[in-house]
């Protein structure tokens, strides 16, 4: 076992493929959990989370994530970290961009450290609530309009994991 879960929910695949992006940046270090299959004895163990989901419709939340949320939020979370990202589309949901991660965050930023902030600068939207004060709760990624973003943006998000997962 590593000590870093990532926790995925994937409707249309995209969230999916980023998230095993992810592990391979980690270089064998992380373990790979689908949110609709993971128990939390799976995932009680791991003092590192990055969780990961697709945002669907107008900022909503990926349907796994919303069966496992409320189970997952009980977990003790005492001495643990965790990271959020969310794929979404800028463009189509322009007002909702990867508002998904805010429902997460929402959810367990007063039980556990959050970490893997991102500073507002480089995304094309109008809106979203996963920004505050000028920084994402987490990572955003659009893979419909810039996917030629991604690689750069997931590499740099795990260079700064790797600092503060120790």
């Amino acid at each position: 076992m590593n000590k870093i879960a990532i926790l995925y929910g994937s409707s249309g695949g995209n969230t999916e493929s980023v998230a095993r992006q992810l592990q391979d940046l980690f270089e064998g270090q992380a373990d790979l959990f689908n949110v609709q299959h993971v128990s939390l004895g799976e995932i009680a163990p791991y003092p590192y989370l990055i969780l990961g989901t697709s945002t669907t419709g107008v900022g909503d939340l990926q349907d796994d994530w919303e069966g496992f949320l409320p189970s997952f939020a009980t977990l003790d979370f005492i001495g643990k970290k965790a990271a959020l990202f969310a794929l979404g589309d800028s463009a189509s949901y322009s007002g909702s961009f990867a508002e998904s991660m805010k429902v997460i965050y929402d959810e367990i930023a007063d039980k556990i450290v959050i970490v893997g902030q991102v500073p507002d600068e480089g995304y094309t939207y109008d809106e979203s609530t996963a920004v505050i004060d000028g920084v994402w709760v987490g990572l955003p990624i659009d893979e419909d309009n810039e996917y030629d973003m991604t690689e750069q943006r997931l590499t740099a998000w795990v260079e700064e994991l790797k600092k503060v997962f120790v």
